[in-house]
């Protein structure tokens, strides 16, 4: 068999122990076997691992970069989506574009191969982060797979006019659309409407759920039923889900399995979430980090993401999938191999399961799209912060990142 490209002396991080070359043949895996030969171009990689490109399923590229935008005197999440509709007002498609593909560049050169955007669409804002991201999805496909999700940020009942721009970004291509009861005057019926579109479209859905610590009331119960009454199971995701952190775990375990029953995915935001939540604390501040990892364990297909850089909700990050696995293991107190190992499934194949891709892994006839990091399994490389040093889209290399190198001195 003849491959355009050979990978040699990897460590798949499936299987780390063994160290075999991987053949890539028309932008897929072809064959995993030790001494692979007759390659067009071959890259030695000297016994690292090579894992599938990370997937990001929640990020608003949108109204990243804004930081120096906004005011943060509460650092609540009223106070973030007040700051973000005020700098709204003046985006423009060309400012939209030019701040999202920076926080894009950041993934990409992270190791993010697929990608699910939230867009805000609203009368503010209309349909320019759309545009702007949908022209970015266009123009960096050969590194990443963009996929946009419209959502009215600010309401939808409460919000004249927001419903008719969300069918209208639907109607020119969205690939899914998302919710945000907790802002909307009328939760329940946002959460009908927007299941209503989805269904017309033939769309996933997305909702921002239950932000807070108030775990006396969920709007998750109306969505799980509204998933199960639509047939929708397998195409709805709810992220934050900050309440499920201020039950305790016996009632965590009965909703992980109501979840699970129901076909509704759950997307962790830790960075997000320990920013806003738990701001009337002046002590024992609860973390407000929902435990994605105990719900994955009780059969919910779950992901953790970034949501924010650098804006009101979340002022710092540098779009790093690793960095947040890394965060979230030391927020949920893991010290296991195999919770470290678990931490990295939540950005990547648990993540692809969510997002539904296709053709994802490290198997023969997979995708080729690979990461190369230095180190020896998946569990260091959440411990130890590993940057990727090369991907592959498609078995074309799409970014490398040269070693770091001491300059010692010359000895005296």
């Amino acid at each position: 068999m003849s491959f355009d490209l050979v990978l040699k002396g990897a460590r798949l991080a499936s299987n780390p122990q063994a160290v075999v070359d991987i053949g890539i043949a028309n932008g897929k895996i072809a064959a995993i076997a030790p001494n692979l030969a007759e390659a067009g171009a071959i890259e030695a990689i000297g016994g690292a691992l090579v894992a599938p490109g990370l997937v990001e399923t929640h990020i608003h590229l949108d109204k990243s970069c804004i930081i120096d935008r906004c005011s943060i005197r509460e650092g609540s999440l009223k106070e973030a989506i007040a700051e973000t509709a005020r700098a709204k007002r003046a985006f423009s498609e060309a400012d939209i574009f030019e701040r999202a593909q920076t926080t894009l560049q950041r993934a990409i050169l992270a190791g993010t191969m697929h990608m699910r955007t939230h867009v805000e669409v609203d009368p503010r804002v209309g349909l320019k982060g759309f545009r702007a991201v949908r022209e970015l999805a266009r123009r960096y496909r050969w590194a990443v797979d963009l996929c946009i999700c419209v959502f009215p940020q600010e309401g939808l009942l409460n919000d004249e006019g927001c419903e008719a721009l969300l069918v209208e970004a639907c109607q020119a291509g969205a690939d899914l659309i998302g919710g945000c009861p907790y802002a909307d005057t009328q939760p329940i019926e946002h959460i009908a409407r927007i299941f209503a579109i989805a269904r017309h479209f033939d769309l996933a859905v997305d909702f921002h759920l239950d932000f807070d610590l108030d775990a006396s009331w969920m709007h998750l119960d109306e969505v799980v039923r509204q998933t199960e009454q639509a047939g929708y199971g397998g195409r709805v995701t709810v992220g934050h889900v900050s309440k499920l952190s201020a039950i305790p775990s016996a009632r965590q375990i009965e909703i992980a399995r109501r979840l699970a029953d129901a076909g509704v995915a759950v997307t962790v935001l830790p960075a997000t979430d320990l920013f806003l939540m738990g701001r009337d604390s002046d002590y024992n501040v609860p973390r407000g980090v929902t435990r994605a990892d105990r719900l994955a364990q009780h059969g919910v297909t779950c992901s953790l993401a970034s949501n924010n850089v650098l804006n009101a909700f979340t002022p710092f990050g540098d779009a790093s999938l690793i960095r947040m696995a890394n965060l979230y293991a030391n927020v949920a107190q893991l010290g296991r191999r195999e919770d470290f190992e678990r931490c990295f499934d939540l950005i990547t194949g648990a993540a692809a399961r969510l997002m539904n891709l296709d053709g994802y892994g490290l198997a023969v006839g997979d995708r080729a799209d690979l990461l190369v990091l230095p180190c020896q399994d998946a569990a260091a490389a959440v411990t130890e912060l590993t940057l990727p040093s090369m991907g592959f889209k498609r078995g074309r290399r799409s970014f490398t990142r040269p070693p770091a190198r001491l300059d010692q001195p010359n000895a005296p």
